[in-house]
């Protein structure tokens, strides 16, 4: 066997946490060294009862049956041992010993955007217009696919008209939550969709931690918009302050307990986040992608066309027959792009 078909059996082995089986690798000097080891040999190692869930396991199953499931998910199985490993989940104690990637990992700047999964509308629109900024200039922007500050992050992104990648905690085949099935197609043909477990393992508790060190170790910096004091966000906030990333906090009110995560971090020397150029200015980017413009679609085209005179949000409902929520998206994503500006009063009109 070899050291990569190892590496994949053993990230499939449930219930063992990536620190034991990182011990034992070091122990035992391979991963195909650990895979023929017998329960014995194991259990002076770690505790009778993980040393026989990793033998037992190692001995029924076949690594040829995770590859196999992988395509079958149009995804692709990348291992410690393959050069296309992601360089920076090296730094990791603990990096996953593989990775299910669904879509394409790009050599870009990455930063994470992260919050709580019940925003406030303000919340949510900071994130959106934070996570279009950074995608427009050029930034992957990388979050968990969950509720709230999450789907908010990949579809500014998405709007940007960039790259975003979406760190899962469950398997590849189960979207979770399930509302989030469209979303999670449109960050795989833009991006990627990444997850350390096989597919059929649920959405655990105790998976998004391990997720949220993916998150961080991925990112050159964490942005936290909203969140509750010990919460997810802030997890994946320590992780990327032990990696020695930039940490990023967006300030709210003082009356809104989701403001209470993000002061903690600001009072602890956070940098302040108000906009995506903040972020692009300490790590030292462009504000724009030096890349070409993507062409207009029929429905930016169609709003543009509108605003030969400036309107209102309102008024452009009416005249488009589009949700709300569509046409202020695509506001943001022109905006984002320099084609509309908000004026004063809250009309919109075509930038200069």
């Amino acid at each position: 066997m070899t050291d990569r078909e190892a590496y994949i059996l053993l990230n499939a082995v449930p219930g063992i946490p990536p620190r034991t089986k990182h011990r034992l690798l070091g122990a035992l000097g391979s991963p195909a060294a650990l895979v023929r080891s017998s329960r014995d040999v194991l259990s002076e190692l770690v505790a009778e009862q993980t040393a026989e869930r990793i033998a037992a396991f190692c001995a029924a199953h076949d690594p040829q049956a995770f590859l196999t499931e992988a395509e079958a998910l149009g995804a692709r199985l990348v291992t410690l041992a393959d050069p296309d490993y992601p360089g920076l989940l090296r730094s990791l104690a603990d990096p996953p010993l593989a990775l299910y990637v669904r879509g394409s990992l790009s050599g870009a700047c990455h930063v994470a955007v992260v919050g709580t999964r019940r925003p406030s509308a303000d919340g949510l629109e900071v994130a959106r217009r934070l996570a279009a900024g950074l995608s427009a200039a050029g930034v992957c922007v990388v979050s968990g696919l969950a509720r709230g500050i999450d789907a908010a992050a990949h579809r500014g992104a998405l709007e940007g008209g960039g790259l975003t990648v979406a760190v899962l905690g469950c398997g590849m085949d189960r979207v979770w939550p399930a509302e989030h099935a469209e979303l999670l197609e449109q960050v795989a043909e833009r991006g990627a969709v990444l997850s350390e477990y096989p597919p059929g393992t649920p959405p655990l508790r105790h998976h998004f931690p391990a997720r949220n060190r993916i998150l961080a170790a991925l990112s050159r910096a964490v942005v936290v918009v909203e969140a509750r004091e010990r919460s997810g966000a802030l997890l994946t906030a320590e992780f990327a302050l032990e990696m020695g990333r930039e940490v990023f906090a967006v300030p709210g009110c003082v009356l809104n307990p989701r403001s209470r995560g993000p002061h903690q971090l600001l009072r602890e020397g956070a940098h302040l986040a108000e906009s995506a150029e903040d972020v692009l200015s300490v790590l030292g980017l462009p504000r724009s992608s030096p890349g070409p413009t993507a062409p207009l679609s029929e429905a930016e085209a169609a709003l543009v066309d509108l605003l030969e005179e400036p309107r209102y949000l309102d008024e452009l409902v009416r005249a488009t027959g589009r949700a709300p929520a569509a046409v202020a998206a695509l506001l943001v994503a022109l905006e984002v792009r320099g084609v509309v500006r908000r004026l004063a009063g809250g009309r919109y009109g075509r930038a200069r």
